[in-house]
């Protein structure tokens, strides 16, 4: 692709990127690629799904993000018994009034942290999806609209299936991006122990981690990421790597527009981290499995053969070709 300068002044974003990973790594060890996409979501203003075993600091990344912004968070344990009206809110009495007034749920906050998120039954997912795609929720004819930035971070654990439910597919199709933490190398599991003995308590460190943006400035760079130039074949490219996941014979389901949509949102985002304001071939490369991989369902003869939804999606992006 043909290189040209960059037209708009990257530094604020650079600045604040830079700022977040550092306040970040004061608490986590390694896991780059996963901060990379969290940061990239955040950018994008897109929800994250993050998948992995207990105890590979899914939570903390979390809350960690959460810290690093000035905004209001708030956290919700999913559980089976977790009904709607916990979420979102409900109609009470008022008994000075004689009337009834909407009380908001948890999910009225700029940053939502859910854990668990498999664990609640298919009314409460259902809950979910107005809130996540249109940004408000509706209450005995009354739509109320949630205030900007809504990110929603959900954990879910893929080894424990005791007790839980499989997220419907349009509830999947609105998370930007799944990301699959995985164990820690050696030497990153020698630096986590080293950092456990030489502070007191995490809760003295999470309390030290410094809030660097505020939604106001956040917006600003949002604005900034939408401005990031994409040459026309690009918009090719995205395209024709998710037709290819509608006609793959590996795959039941394939990918929707909104995932189309996601993959450009998100190759913005990344090349605007990676000091660019233009797309490359190789971002969008780069982001194919996270965005991809939640969105298509192998068919059972390629499950029985032990393939993964990211080893068909590497192979039908190897077989699309590259716009130079």
């Amino acid at each position: 692709m043909e290189s040209f300068e960059s037209r708009t002044d990257l530094t604020p974003i650079h600045t604040a990127i830079e700022s977040i990973r550092t306040e970040i790594g004061r608490v986590i060890v390694g896991q780059q690629p996963t901060i990379d996409l969290l940061l990239t979501a955040l950018l994008a203003d897109g929800h994250v799904l993050i998948e992995g075993v207990p105890g590979v600091a899914k939570t903390l990344m979390a809350k960690l993000l959460a810290k690093t912004l000035s905004v209001q968070f708030s956290r919700i344990q999913f559980t089976p018994d977790l009904m709607p009206a916990d979420v979102l809110g409900t109609n009470i009495f008022v008994p000075k009034t004689g009337d009834f007034a909407f009380r908001q749920g948890p999910i009225f906050a700029n940053l939502v942290l859910i854990d668990e998120i498999n664990r609640a039954p298919a009314k409460t997912q259902a809950a979910l999806f107005e809130v996540m795609e249109e940004r408000q929720i509706t209450s005995d004819g009354t739509t109320y609209k949630l205030d900007e930035p809504f990110m929603v971070l959900a954990t879910q654990n893929p080894i424990e299936q005791e007790g839980t439910y499989r997220l419907p597919e349009a509830q999947l199709d609105r998370f930007l991006f799944k990301i699959v933490v995985g164990y820690p190398d050696a030497a990153d599991e020698v630096a986590i122990l080293q950092g456990h003995h030489q502070r007191r308590n995490l809760t003295d460190t999470l309390d030290a981690i410094q809030a660097v943006l505020t939604a106001e400035q956040l917006a600003t760079l949002r604005a900034q990421v939408h401005q990031v130039h994409v040459e026309e074949n690009l918009f090719g490219y995205i395209a024709g790597i998710v037709q290819a996941t509608r006609n793959s014979k590996a795959l039941y389901l394939g990918a929707s527009p909104r995932a189309s949509v996601a993959l450009l949102n998100s190759a913005k985002a990344l090349a605007t981290i990676r000091g660019r304001d233009f797309i490359t071939p190789e971002d969008i490369q780069e982001l194919a499995v996270p965005v991809l991989r939640h969105r298509v369902l192998l068919t059972p003869e390629r499950e029985m053969e032990g393939s993964t939804a990211d080893d068909v999606i590497t192979q039908l992006v190897q077989k699309i070709e590259v716009p130079r």
